[in-house]
Formats: structure tokens, sequence, C-alpha cells
């Protein structure tokens, strides 16, 4: 946005405080205006033809911007993704564990990345991982919904879960 002598355009069109159009005048003429009445000439449309300047105070503009900004930065949601590692012969209590974490998780809003690691020949086996998925999406349900079904990549075996709505 250009401000006051920052504007190179010739002629401007000139809306005031309240909303209505003085016309076009030159620019020094624009600024003489708004000098006059303590405000500053904003260029609010500068690919108009002529640009249409405003006459504002653009330090309140500036500020009242500032706050709409973090205002709706404050109402946006982020969903963060944490992830929960897995191997396929995991004993039941470790499993019970990361199921507890995984509804902390969901709880929180957060999605979950499971991730089943196979070593060595244990990937020979990938309906042991899948059965693990399986489980662990049964034990979430109440929690959240699978995103991303079960799906081997190289050595690992990846879903996504998401907290319910």
């Amino acid at each position: 946005m250009f401000v006051n002598e920052q504007i190179k355009a010739k002629e401007v069109l000139v809306i005031d405080a309240e909303g209505t159009q003085l016309g076009t005048m030159k620019t020094d003429e624009a600024l003489q205006l708004a000098q006059e009445k303590k405000m500053d000439l904003v260029n609010v449309a500068p690919s108009a033809k002529p640009p249409v300047c405003r006459l504002m105070d653009y330090g309140k503009h500036k500020y009242e911007q500032s706050k709409r900004d973090k205002e709706a930065k404050k109402k946006q949601k982020t969903t963060t993704i944490k992830e929960i590692k897995l191997r396929p012969n995991i004993d039941k209590h470790d499993f019970e564990v990361k199921v507890k974490r995984g509804q902390k998780f969901l709880s929180k809003g957060d999605k979950i990345k499971v991730t089943v690691m196979f070593r060595g020949r244990e990937i020979t086996h990938p309906e042991i991982a899948q059965g693990l998925c399986k489980d662990l999406a049964e034990e979430l349900a109440d929690y959240g919904v699978v995103e991303k079904p079960a799906k081997q990549e190289g050595r690992n075996m990846i879903m996504i879960l998401a907290p319910k709505s």
C-alpha cells in the first residue's frame, strides 16, 4: 500500500473517511486535502485507472488490520501429526501403552501416524502388521477414524488416524 508521498500517479480518485467520493483530482491537491484534515492519503486500488485513494488515519488502519490478523490466527486450528511406532512382535502390555498414548493424542485433536517397523525377516509376515494396525484402529475407534488405511512403504507399514470431529 502506498501512502502520502509514495503515490506516484498524477491524478487519483479520492474517497473521504466516510466513504463518499470526492472525485478525481491531482495528487498534490489530494495530499493537501489530507494534510488539512490531519489524515493520510492511502492508495487502496493502485491498478485502477485512475488509482483510488482514501483519506484515513493510516496508523490506526494498520493497527486494526494487525488485530484482525491476530484474531484470525487464533481461530485457525493447527493439527499436528504425532507418531506411534510399533514392532510386529510387540508385547500385549506395550500395545496397551501405545493405545493409551493414541487416545491422549486423538483427544487433544492431533492426528496419529502409526508406523509398524520391520527388522530382518519380519518383513515376510506383513499380515501381522496389518492385524496390529486393525487392532489399534479398533481400540481407538471411540477417539478417531482411519484417514489412510495401513499400507506397506519399504520396511515400514504406515496408517494414519484422524480425531473424530
